[in-house]
């Protein structure tokens, strides 16, 4: 062959691979431009990423200048929640489309606003998508604060359904609703720890941040806070801060390391609270010097399970599902057990709670609550 063949040759084969990388580089493009929209880099100081699945929702007339006067305009009377990493604002955009607006307390992440890593991992956290999951929107982020907006979920928090007195706003949770957010609750979580690349512990499992949609479903918020596991293959991660105490699995007090079966104790803890309505810092507990797990534990050993079941299940008019209950108090024991490794995966989880579904779940009794409850043991 001639040299000015061969010289054709590899300025042909050049010219392709050119042409390849910069196909590749556009398709890339393309598919982020889809992912998120940029609405400025120097608003106020800051910037606010708005993802393509949130714009849908707005009004065609909200301007990015209009909406973000509406994010600064947030006040004191807009507030509906407050907690360690941050307050909560109502921000309603017409009678259709509101969101909830979190404002990060200064100090509650590892990077500064304008870090890009920390841009990252808000990138990531809009990546996930779940029925189960509460959806980040988008995100503002300037020097001193920074904001994340959700979608806004109507009914509130699991903590607010299961305890708040006042029954003009209490909403009723009976056996169906309580099986289906230990249910869904058990498949978001198994969808961060388990499908989620990097896998995702959430760190803070607890009722006040598992809230309600306008179906009563089930949403886990406040995920994206916790720490990204780097490696794919990585079981836990370490941490300053994680957890809520009543619901820290043991072996975080000797490690300080936040863990995916740290994540199954905290569940097991919710559905104790599922089942019988009260808070692990119960003040009945701290007046017998006990604990919500022990003497759970104790009532199942000693057969009597109806003792702990709340009372407001035995005055439902609905019928209590004697295999599931039994169902959800093998399920937390077995997530509560004090060795890790003897915990199940979350995955594991949700086919233990699938089983009833496929021929117990929501089937009639002629059955009373309270003989339905007798029957438990």
């Amino acid at each position: 062959m001639s040299s000015a063949l061969v010289a054709l040759y590899v300025t042909i084969c050049s010219v392709l691979f050119l042409l390849s990388k910069m196909l590749i580089s556009f398709l890339l493009y393309k598919k982020w431009a889809r992912k998120k929209r940029i609405i400025d880099n120097s608003l106020a100081g800051g910037k606010m990423v708005i993802f393509r699945s949130a714009t849908m929702a707005m009004p065609q007339s909200l301007t990015p200048k209009s909406f973000l006067a509406m994010l600064m305009g947030l006040s004191t009377k807009d507030v509906i929640g407050a907690g360690g990493y941050g307050t909560v604002y109502r921000l309603r955009l017409d009678d259709k489309t509101a969101f909830a607006v979190k404002r990060l307390n200064r100090g509650t992440h590892h990077h500064e606003a304008d870090d890009r890593g920390f841009e990252r991992e808000l990138d990531a956290m809009g990546d996930i998508k779940h029925r189960n999951i509460v959806p980040l929107c988008g995100y503002y982020a300037a020097t001193h604060f920074n904001l994340l907006i959700y979608e806004l979920m109507p009914n509130g928090s699991l903590d607010q359904a299961l305890h708040v007195h006042d029954h003009a706003h209490r909403l009723i949770l009976d056996w169906p609703a309580r099986y289906r957010v230990a249910l869904g609750v058990a498949r978001g979580l198994s969808y961060l720890h388990h499908d989620c690349i990097p896998h995702v512990i959430h760190r803070d499992i607890k009722p006040s941040n598992i809230l309600l949609d306008h179906h009563m479903e089930p949403r886990l918020s406040d995920f994206g806070l916790a720490t990204l596991i780097v490696k794919p293959n990585a079981s836990h991660v370490t941490t300053l801060v994680a957890g809520t105490f009543g619901y820290l699995a043991p072996e975080y007090f000797d490690t300080g390391r936040a863990t995916t079966k740290g994540d199954v104790y905290s569940y097991g803890v919710v559905l104790l609270e599922l089942l019988t309505g009260k808070r692990p810092t119960d003040e009945s507990f701290l007046e017998n010097g006990t604990r919500l797990v022990t003497w759970v534990r104790e009532t199942m050993e000693e057969k009597r399970e109806e003792h702990a079941i709340d009372e407001a299940l035995l005055h439902h008019p609905l019928h209590l599902h004697t295999e599931e209950l039994r169902l959800l108090f093998s399920v937390a024991d077995k997530c509560l057990h004090s060795d890790p490794a003897n915990r199940p995966t979350m995955a594991q989880v949700v086919k233990m709670l699938e089983q009833p579904n496929n021929t117990h779940h929501h089937s009639s009794s002629s059955s009373s609550p309270a003989a339905a409850v007798e029957s438990v043991h």
